[in-house]
C-alpha cells in the first residue's frame, strides 16, 4: 500500500478503490512532476519544426515571384511588362510632386494672424503626439524585429545580408505609414486656419475648395508613396528577395498603422471627453478659448480623423497587393508566364487610378465652379459627393478600357477575362461609391434619422438620445453590410458562372480558389479610389 493510498484512509477512515486513489488524490509533488513533464513535451514540439526538418513551402515568404522581364502586351504593340513598371514609377513621382505643390499653395494662402497662431499651436500638440507616437512604435519594431530576425535567420537559414534587406523594408513600411501620417497632419493644420480666414470672404465655393484640395494632396501623396516603394521591390530587388521584402514591408506598414490608427482614435476620444469635462465644470461655452481643453480637442480630431485613416490607408493599400501578388504567385505558379503578366496588369491599373482621381479632381471642379461659383449658399456635401460618383465612374471606364488592351490580345488567356476580371474591380469601385450613400441616409445633415435623435434629446432626455443612436447606428451597419455583402455575391457569380475564365485560370488544385481571388479584387477596385476616400475622409480635419 502505497503513501498515497495510505493518506486516502487517514482522511477518509477507509482504504479506496485504486481508480478514486489514483485520480482524486495523487500527491502533490508527483502531480508537478507530471506537469513539468508535459510542459517538456509540449515545448520540445514546438521546437522540432524549426530544429533538422526539411523546408517546406509554410508562408508568404517562400512563395517565389516570377520572373517579369520576358512579358510584353500585345493589345500595346508588344510593349514589355517593365516599361509599364517604369511609366508606374513616374506617374507616382507626378503623383507625389502633385501633393507637395499643393501643400505649398495652401501654406501660401493669407491668414490672419491669430488664426495662424491658433493653427501653430494645434501643430505643435500634434507634433509632440507624433514624436511620441514615433517611440513607442521604434519600441515595437525592436520586438518585431527579432522575430523577423529568427525566422528568416534561424528558421529559413537565410545569409545575413538577406535578413538585413528584410529588415529595412519593414523599416521602410513603417516610416512609410508614419510618414504619409505626419504630412496629412500638417496640411490640415495648415489648411484649417486658411479655411477659417476664407469664410470670412463670404464666398462658399472657394472656401470648400481648400479643404478638399489638401485631403487630395494627402490622398495621392499617400497612393504614390505607396506604389513607388512596391514597384521599386518588385523591379529591382533580387527575385529571390522580392517575396521576403514584401513580407516585410507589409508587417512594417501594418504595424505602423495599427498603433496610429488604434491609439489615434482612444487619443481623440479621451481629448474630446476631457475638453467636455472642463466646459461643464467651468461653465464654459462650446470651444470657448479660456478652455485649454479645446487645443487637445483639436489635436485628437486630427490625430483621430487624419493621422488614424492615413496611415490606415497606407497599409491597406498595401498589403492588399502585397496578398494579391502572394495568392496569383502560388496558385499559378505551374504558368509563370500569365502569372507575371496578371501581376503587371494590377500594378499598371494601380498606377492608371492615381491618373483617373487626379482627372476626377479636375472635372469635380469645374462642375463645382459651373452649379456654385455664384451662390451665396448651397449643400456642401454635393461637390463631395459628385467628385466621389465622378471618380466612381472614370475609374470603372479606365478599368475596362486598360484591361481589354493588357488582357484581351494577350496569348494563353482566355478573351473573355478581361471583362470578367474589370467587372468584378467595378464592383469594388461602386461600393466605394455607394457606401457613402448609405452613411448620408443615417448621418446627413438632411437626414430623417439625424432629426429623430435631435427630438428624442428635446423631449425625452439624455438615455432616449443614447437609445435613439443606437437604433440608427445598428440600421446604418445593417445596410452598408447588406451593401458590401450583395457587391461580393455578384463577384462571386461572375467568378464561378459556368465557364468563367477566372474559373479555368486556376490549375486543378486551386479550383475552389476563384472566389477568393475575386474578393480580393473588391476589395482592390474599392481601394482604386484610394486617393478621393481619403481626401474626403481629411475634409473634416
Amino acid at each position: 500500500m502505497g503513501l498515497t493510498h495510505l493518506r486516502a484512509i487517514k482522511v477518509t477512515g477507509k482504504a479506496q478503490p485504486d481508480w478514486i486513489v489514483h485520480n482524486q488524490t495523487i500527491d502533490f509533488k508527483q502531480r508537478q512532476r507530471i506537469m513539468r513533464n508535459r510542459k517538456f513535451w509540449f515545448s520540445l514540439l514546438l521546437i522540432l519544426p524549426g530544429c533538422g526538418l526539411a523546408p517546406v513551402l509554410g508562408s508568404e515568404a517562400d512563395i517565389k515571384i516570377p520572373d517579369l522581364d520576358p512579358v510584353t502586351f500585345s493589345g500595346l504593340g508588344n510593349v514589355s511588362g517593365l516599361t509599364l513598371m517604369y511609366l508606374g514609377i513616374l506617374i507616382c513621382a507626378a503623383g507625389t510632386v502633385f501633393g507637395l505643390v499643393q501643400y505649398k499653395q495652401t501654406k501660401a494662402l493669407p491668414v490672419h494672424e491669430s488664426m495662424g497662431n491658433v493653427s501653430n499651436t494645434i501643430w505643435e500638440t500634434c507634433k509632440t503626439y507624433l514624436f511620441q507616437q514615433g517611440k513607442f512604435l521604434a519600441i515595437l519594431w525592436l520586438l518585431i524585429a527579432a522575430c523577423i530576425f529568427f525566422y528568416f535567420k534561424v528558421l529559413e537559414d537565410q545569409s545575413l545580408g538577406h535578413v538585413i534587406v528584410i529588415l529595412l523594408a519593414s523599416i521602410l513600411g513603417i516610416l512609410g505609414s508614419y510618414g504619409v501620417a505626419w504630412f496629412g497632419i500638417r496640411i490640415n493644420t495648415t489648411a484649417n486656419s486658411r479655411t477659417s480666414f476664407s469664410a470670412l470672404k463670404g464666398n462658399p465655393l472657394a472656401t470648400l475648395g481648400i479643404p478638399l484640395r489638401s485631403g487630395m494632396s494627402v490622398g495621392l501623396l499617400l497612393v504614390c508613396v505607396e506604389l513607388f516603394f512596391m514597384i521599386c521591390i518588385l523591379v529591382f530587388l533580387p527575385r529571390e528577395l522580392v517575396g521576403p521584402c514584401f513580407i516585410g514591408f507589409a508587417v512594417g506598414e501594418s504595424l505602423g498603422a495599427s498603433a496610429l490608427r488604434i491609439c489615434g482614435g482612444i487619443f481623440t476620444k479621451i481629448a474630446d471627453i476631457g475638453s467636455d469635462l472642463m466646459k461643464i465644470v467651468f461653465k464654459l461655452p462650446e470651444d470657448d478659448p479660456k478652455n485649454p481643453g479645446v487645443i487637445a480637442d483639436c489635436t485628437g480630431d486630427n490625430a483621430g480623423d487624419s493621422v488614424g485613416p492615413t496611415a490606415d490607408g497606407f497599409e491597406t493599400y498595401g498589403v492588399t497587393g502585397v496578398a494579391l501578388i502572394a495568392f496569383l504567385a502560388l496558385a499559378l505558379a505551374a504558368d509563370p508566364a500569365i502569372c507575371a503578366t496578371l501581376i503587371i496588369w494590377l500594378f499598371t491599373m494601380r498606377a492608371l487610378m492615381i491618373v483617373t482621381s487626379l482627372v476626377s479632381y479636375f472635372v469635380n471642379e469645374a462642375v463645382s465652379k459651373a452649379k456654385y461659383a455664384n451662390l451665396k449658399d448651397f449643400d456642401f456635401e454635393a461637390p463631395l459627393t459628385h467628385l466621389v460618383w465622378i471618380t466612381s465612374a472614370v475609374s470603372i471606364l479606365i478599368t475596362f478600357g486598360a484591361s481589354y488592351f493588357l488582357l484581351a490580345k494577350q496569348a494563353g488567356m482566355d478573351p473573355a477575362l478581361w471583362w470578367v476580371l474589370s467587372a468584378i474591380i467595378s464592383c469594388g469601385t461602386l461600393a466605394g461609391a455607394l457606401i457613402p450613400e448609405f452613411t448620408k441616409v443615417f448621418v446627413s445633415t438632411t437626414s430623417r434619422h439625424v432629426r429623430e435623435v435631435t427630438n428624442c434629446s428635446k423631449h425625452g432626455g439624455a438615455s432616449l438620445n443614447i437609445l435613439s443612436g443606437f437604433v440608427a447606428g445598428n440600421f446604418s451597419a445593417f445596410w452598408m453590410g447588406l451593401c458590401i455583402l450583395s457587391l461580393m455575391f455578384v463577384s462571386y457569380l461572375f467568378a464561378t458562372y459556368q465557364g468563367s475564365p477566372v474559373v479555368a485560370l486556376m490549375p486543378a488544385a486551386f479550383k475552389f480558389a476563384a472566389p477568393i481571388f475575386a474578393f480580393g479584387l473588391v476589395a482592390f477596385g474599392f481601394l482604386g479610389m484610394g486617393p478621393v476616400t481619403i481626401a474626403v475622409d481629411s475634409y473634416g480635419p
